[in-house]
């Protein structure tokens, strides 16, 4: 049976929710099937986030992972391309640790690129009428430090792939003037990134590059 593991984020510091999170545990109650679909909220920390997914990994033995966080300046879906090995943290995580220039993973090639049909994916949002784009970009905060470490699990397991989604707040916590979408959109989302990362084995040829 196809395992499924999607993940997304508990709130950052002082906000109510985080709709990463939120979504996830929509995706779970709407779930169908048939493949086996496992979800789970990870911590905002390098110390128990990253852990938390490897130990579903271990667990379960997934055959897609995907990853969900916030960007609250972003106003649409990114589908993320390139996972850096670098912690350089602006602001502290929810322990209050703040590492500078660390490695997500010792002895790791410097970036990892997903496994998932980014370009595909971005093109199935789109024809659902929601707004997405290939990003190149996870930061170097605890979104990117989970992007790496599922990577670097799927470099370990031959025919695991992995990715990372970052959705825009939810329209009933954005701050004023902040980017959003509705939450079930954002819900749609993260099931129409499973269902791609399922049928296509393959990425597409399309154009998704940046100039900046």
């Amino acid at each position: 049976m196809t395992t499924v593991l999607l993940t997304g984020f508990e709130p950052f510091g002082g906000d109510a929710s985080n709709p990463s999170g939120v979504a996830v545990r929509r995706v779970a109650e709407r779930w169908a099937g048939p493949e086996v679909l496992v979800t789970d909220v990870l911590p905002v920390t390098f110390a128990g986030a990253a852990e938390r997914l490897r130990g579903l990994i271990a667990q379960h033995a997934p055959d897609v992972v995907i990853a969900a966080g916030l960007a609250g300046n972003r106003m649409s879906i990114s589908v993320e391309r390139i996972a850096i090995n670098l912690v350089d943290a602006r602001i502290p995580d929810n322990d209050g640790a703040q590492p500078v220039d660390q490695p997500s993973v010792a002895g790791a090639p410097p970036a990892r690129f997903a496994t998932l049909p980014v370009k595909a994916i971005v093109r199935d949002l789109l024809s659902a009428a929601i707004p997405a784009e290939v990003s190149h970009s996870a930061g170097t905060f605890v979104c990117n430090h989970v992007f790496f470490a599922a990577l670097d699990e799927a470099s370990a397991h031959p025919g695991m792939r992995a990715g990372f989604v970052h959705v825009p707040w939810d329209a009933d916590h954005a701050p004023v003037t902040a980017p959003y979408l509705e939450l079930d959109d954002i819900v749609r989302a993260l099931e129409v990134t499973i269902r791609t990362s399922l049928t296509e084995e393959h990425d597409i040829a399309a154009v998704g590059g940046a100039v900046s």
